[in-house]
């Protein structure tokens, strides 16, 4: 055994050996428990960050771990293969998106393999394979079958710089999530899926993730939006038709100062070729998307029409708007320009006189100048629902209104159906075709439907010329055209963790082996995914599990979602007024004593400016490279500093410094285990020695608290603190008994071995005739070691404390006052005072009241 401990050489070692071995490859086994662990599949981008290094180590610990204990585990890992960002880089590049990928994951891959994760790598997929994504073709024909999916014209979200229609989960305060382009909207038509009929289920399920963070069911709650409100009929003049609108504010009827349309209500197609309803149609604002209401752009057109008051008769004005919140599905709301705050900005602007019809406080009418009252409060100017308050006037007007059968409850929610398609070359082709007027589904014998061949990125540039040739389509000898969009990637991320459960079966489901693998026991991720990626996760699941395809209501048990991995970053002010990205490694930094910055010394003519400790990412080239880090330290000293440098889901500050301390503290542990090998018998010269009973008792508090820290409160950065003070004890043992230190040794490499599964498998090698610590059970307490026999007992006198008595485990207080009275520091206050009230907590305190 060498000295000293070199990564590089060993850890290529054991890699070889489970590639060779397929040491994780598994199987369905009825005889144990299976637990199915899964980290969020990459995105194949061209390089690892360190984000996906904490979370594939984290999952990589956890299946470990389980494995340990004796699970089945199933821990695959595949790549989202298709997407946009690919398709860009291709052109960026001029390599065509196909190969782009490819090369991408074949080199991610191999950059996985050297961090050591345990996957299983034969049950590996990639999204773009027409293998996977010929089956979300063959589920979009069902579900369109069950008249769950639909193409219609919409008004849709469109991001200008990707050239492409977004869903509203993925516009973020009115940008692009992707680019974070200002987002304008569109009338064009769209393929969705019906995921708001599911809202009810979507939101009442969330009371079975009780093991999820509470935050992202907050999230989620909050997105799918659920809100009471009311729709009622109002007559139109001079026609016998009606118009159905909504409100949530019924208290407000009397304040009405118009009714609010959207460019696609049917009143509004009259007017839709004129210029000002177009110029609406494109700056229409879902105001839901926290927009600043004060910044909105507010357009607007009268038409002709008014509805009529239901109870004053008197006429309302109709006006088509560009901020009628169409996220809630609703395309006409009554308007309150008195106590709405949109509705109050775009009668400023269109000289809409206002309406106060609730009280300011102290019962003071509004000034005709004041801002919106948009709480409740006491009704005034509403005829004989005047001095009600809001919540007895509701139920009246209700009353009233149901009477003239013009009312309705109506719950509604922000969730609205999803848009699905994307006007991209790089996904899964949507399975239809069309025939003069009429939409048909491409046959199953036609499956998979593949994206237009490109050989190079001459043919990418002349795309549209290529899918001229691509489109055309005989079925059942009739000539047709190929829809030409493809679907939202999130489709490919929506069902992946079933297809990793029989990825080679002839069919989308194999229902056997799913159904013993799920639900997902633990799934990994960041929490940016809880609004977009966890929803259509979840509502994929459910139309899954009314297929009767999956026997489990929701997809995954427990989620865990971890912090980033933060890095200094620093910028300059270029001559534009840009900032300007640049690594430490162009500059030279100096640091107080205290650790923060000083001075930063650079050869560039522009102040360098510090932006601090922000998440790393390539556009802020602020990016630790996880290869040259695993070059330098080895793959398992990044792995430990990354699970011990803070809690889970906090962020982690990037600091080589600490990565040092980690590859010191496997050196000697290192030294340990090679100085027991060439029997040198002092492990270590400090001062305080440990008895070998001593160490029994810590050991076994160590095994206790690691074990409950990874599996009950994945506090792994505590686990292996745990691990650390235990090594610092264990190397000043007195004695030097060769089956004691060994059997410690061995315990030492298996509470390691999830965190550091190299070093640990070549240590226990040596320490165990080249047994395999792969194959080995997680070390077990003994519990006569738990509790000491003897404790220190607490003596308290009026709640101050006055001894500390030596007394055997589980004393009875009986016993414990025997002692008190006879022979203490407080038996000559006890002869005299008479004690009132006794507190006694077992093997810990008593309390004496006198």
């Amino acid at each position: 055994m060498q000295k000293t401990y070199d990564p590089n050489t060993l850890e290529f070692i054991v890699q070889e050996y489970w590639e060779k071995n397929k040491t994780f490859k598994v199987f369905e086994n009825k005889n144990k428990i299976k637990y199915y662990c899964l980290a969020m599949l990459p995105y194949p981008s061209g390089k690892l960050h360190m984000g996906h290094v904490r979370n594939y180590t984290i999952s990589d610990v956890i299946a470990r771990y389980q494995r340990m204990i004796g699970k089945n585990v199933l821990h695959p890992i595949g790549w989202d293969a298709f997407g946009l960002p690919a398709e860009e880089a291709a052109i960026k590049h001029n390599i065509i998106p196909s190969k782009w990928t490819n090369t991408n994951i074949k080199y991610m891959k191999q950059q996985l393999k050297k961090l050591g994760f345990s996957y299983d790598w034969d049950r590996e997929i990639t999204t773009c394979d027409s293998e996977y994504y010929k089956w979300e073709q063959w589920f979009f024909k069902k579900l369109y079958k069950l008249n769950l999916i639909y193409k219609k014209t919409s008004l849709i979200n469109w991001c200008p710089k990707d050239k492409t229609v977004l869903a509203n989960e993925q516009v973020i305060n009115g940008t692009c999530w992707r680019c974070q382009s200002k987002i304008i909207t569109k009338i064009i038509p769209q393929w969705f899926i019906k995921i708001k009929k599911y809202a009810e289920k979507l939101l009442k399920d969330l009371n079975l993730l009780n093991q999820w963070p509470k935050k992202v069911i907050k999230m989620q709650k909050n997105w799918i939006g659920k809100f009471k409100g009311f729709e009622i009929q109002f007559e139109l003049t001079n026609t016998n038709k009606k118009i159905k609108t909504y409100t949530t504010r019924l208290d407000l009827l009397f304040g009405i100062t118009y009714i609010s349309i959207s460019p696609l209500h049917d009143l509004a197609k009259k007017e839709l070729n004129s210029n000002e309803v177009q110029n609406i149609i494109k700056n229409t604002y879902n105001v839901n998307q926290n927009y600043e209401y004060s910044k909105i752009q507010y357009l607007g057109k009268k038409i002709s029409r008014y509805a009529i008051h239901p109870i004053t008769k008197k006429k309302i004005p109709i006006w088509i708007t560009n901020y009628i919140n169409l996220e809630y599905d609703v395309n006409s709301k009554i308007s309150f320009s008195g106590h709405n705050k949109y509705d109050w900005e775009f009668s400023k602007k269109y000289n809409i006189k206002n309406k106060f019809v609730i009280l300011k406080d102290n019962n003071i009418i509004p000034n005709i100048d004041d801002y919106p009252i948009e709480n409740t409060g006491i009704l005034f100017n509403s005829y004989e629902f005047n001095g009600l308050n809001s919540t007895v006037a509701q139920k009246k007007i209700f009353n009233l209104l149901n009477k003239k059968n013009i009312i309705k409850k109506k719950n509604k929610y922000k969730l609205q159906d999803w848009g699905i398609s994307r006007q991209r070359y790089w996904g899964t082709p949507i399975p239809v075709a069309y025939h003069k007027n009429n939409t048909i589904l491409i046959p199953n014998k036609k499956l998979p439907i593949l994206p237009p061949k490109i050989k190079n990125m001459s043919d990418f540039k002349n795309i549209k010329e290529i899918y001229k040739n691509w489109s055309k389509i005989t079925i059942n000898n009739i000539s047709m055209i190929k829809e030409t969009d493809t679907f939202d990637t999130f489709i490919e991320s929506s069902w992946y963790y079933i297809r990793y459960t029989a990825p080679k079966y002839n069919g989308m489901i194999n229902k056997k082996a799913a159904n013993y693998w799920l639900p997902i026991d633990q799934y990994i991720g960041g929490i940016e995914h809880a609004t977009m990626h966890l929803i259509y996760f979840r509502f994929f699941h459910k139309l899954l599990y009314e297929l009767n395809l999956v026997n489990y209501p929701e997809p995954a048990k427990k989620l865990l979602c971890q912090g980033m991995v933060l890095s200094d970053a620093f910028y300059y002010i270029d001559n534009t007024g840009k900032k300007i990205w640049i690594s430490k490694e162009n500059i030279k930094i100096i640091k107080n004593k205290h650790g923060k910055i000083k001075n930063i010394i650079s050869n560039n003519i522009y102040k360098i400016i510090h932006a601090g400790m922000i998440k790393m990412s390539k556009s802020k080239n602020n990016g630790i490279d996880p290869e040259l880090m695993i070059k330098k330290y080895g793959a398992d000293t990044i792995r430990l500093f990354i699970m011990f440098s803070a809690p889970v889901t906090s962020n982690i500050e990037w600091n080589e410094s600490g990565v040092k301390g980690m590859y010191r503290f496997l050196q000697k542990i290192w030294t340990i285990v090679y100085n027991y090998i060439h029997n040198v018998t002092n492990l270590n010269n400090n001062k305080k020695k440990y008895q070998i009973e001593e160490i029994k008792y810590i050991l076994n508090q160590t095994i206790l608290k690691v074990s409950q820290d990874i599996e009950n409160r994945q506090s792994f950065n505590t686990a292996i603190s745990e691990i650390m003070k235990f090594i610092n004890i264990f190397s000043q043992i007195i004695q030097n008994d060769d089956n004691f230190i060994k059997k410690t040794i061995n315990i030492i490499l298996k509470l390691l071995y999830p965190f550091t599964p190299h070093f640990s498998f070549i240590l226990w090698k040596k320490m165990n005739n080249n047994t395999i610590i792969d194959y080995e059970k997680w070390p077990k307490y003994d519990k006569k070691y738990i509790i000491k026999n003897n404790i220190n007992f607490i003596i308290q006198v009026n709640g101050k404390k006055k001894d500390i008595l030596i007394i055997k485990n589980n004393t009875t207080q009986q016993t414990i006052l025997n002692i008190l009275y006879k022979k203490s520091k407080i038996s000559s206050i006890l002869k005299i005072q008479e004690i009132k009230k006794i507190i006694y907590i077992p093997n810990k305190l008593i309390n004496l009241i006198i």
